[in-house]
């Protein structure tokens, strides 16, 4: 219905324009004119864009090299697992404001509580390593975890395109929000969905490698 009303709109909007432009007339000049002293905002961004070296803003080597050395901000720096250690994470959530239902009313009450593993199931196993630390990369090549494509490799630190090259797999960085909500403490992290919970499971590979099944 509205895509219908605007097709009937806009010939009629069209038209207006049009015959408000063809009844304007030049009344002339009155009173004294001046010159604008103001540089012309156009010609201003010309200038400027003369300037720039367009061949490095958009050289492909360049562009390459941002995309081989990016690192975000919100990095997590998590220390070394010193020991075998599981625990369960309650993923429940709590509105901190009414979510309207769009007809005056509130669909969720602030306050209203959530769990989202009791309506989704997490079929992936998230890995947690020091990308920087050779002993956690070379712990992840050994282990399990290695050739399966259930698996998502997130890491605290070093070069996710190196890691990606090195072991032919894609390489996540971890992010704040995501260490935050799953309350990973330690590296190596194994985390899983285990019911109504996240089961994250920390390795203390300095006692422990998990071997290759």
């Amino acid at each position: 219905m509205k895509f219908l009303l605007m097709l009937l709109i806009t010939p009629i909007v069209a038209l207006c324009s049009t015959t408000g432009l063809a009844a304007i007339h030049n009344l002339g000049s009155y009173g004294r004119t001046y010159p604008i002293a103001e540089p012309d905002a156009l010609a201003q961004i010309k200038e400027s864009a003369r300037q720039v070296d367009w061949s490095k803003v958009f050289s492909r080597k360049a562009q390459e090299n941002r995309i081989k050395n990016f690192k975000p901000r919100d990095l997590v720096n998590l220390p070394r697992a010193e020991r075998d250690r599981t625990y369960l994470v309650d993923l429940t959530y709590v509105l901190p404001f009414d979510i309207p239902d769009g007809k005056g009313g509130v669909l969720y009450p602030k306050g209203y509580t959530i769990n989202p593993l009791d309506y989704i199931t997490y079929p992936r196993t998230l890995v947690v390593i020091d990308g920087s630390d050779p002993k956690q990369v070379g712990w992840f090549t050994r282990s399990e975890y290695a050739d399966s494509m259930s698996v998502t490799l997130l890491i605290t630190d070093g070069s996710y395109y190196e890691l990606a090259k090195k072991l032919n797999r894609p390489v996540f960085y971890l992010m704040e929000d995501l260490a935050e909500r799953l309350k990973i403490e330690a590296v190596p992290s194994v985390i899983c969905q285990k019911g109504r919970y996240m089961e994250v499971r920390e390795i203390a590979i300095q006692t422990k490698v998990t071997a290759r099944k």
